[in-house]
């Protein structure tokens, strides 16, 4: 996933989403599960950068889908907080924060870590 981040911030969106899929395909091969929300999220975001929303909506669900089946409250705020922004973005604000809101109210340490700080600030603008 490495790769891909660079790719991206490269601006090499085709050769990112291909890392992706390599990283899908270890995945699956390995059972190793761990970083699997996060590569959907990652997939999401850059799919959304290629005017996919339809396909960024379904990846940043299974993100949310993996974070939520892990237990994994940190991997769900981030899949979270990505699909918020696309919602508000497509005019379903209330839907952005109820989707956020109470993920973000789960944690009781940690506010000063960048990803709930931003889900913060985010979720209050939703209201």
């Amino acid at each position: 996933m490495a790769l891909a981040e660079l790719h991206g911030k490269a601006e090499q969106p085709e050769e990112r989403l291909k890392r992706l899929a390599e990283a899908a395909v270890l995945v699956e091969k390995t059972g190793e599960r761990r970083a699997a929300a996060e590569m959907h999220r990652l997939c999401g975001i850059l799919l959304l950068s290629m005017n996919k929303h339809n396909a960024a909506e379904d990846s940043l669900n299974q993100a949310l889908a993996v974070a939520r089946q892990q237990n994994g409250k940190f991997w769900e705020l981030r899949a979270a907080t990505s699909l918020a922004q696309l919602w508000r973005d497509q005019g379903k604000q209330s839907g952005a924060h109820g989707l956020l809101a109470p993920i973000h109210d789960w944690f009781t340490e940690g506010f000063d870590t960048p990803d709930l700080r931003n889900a913060k600030i985010f979720r209050d603008e939703l209201r």
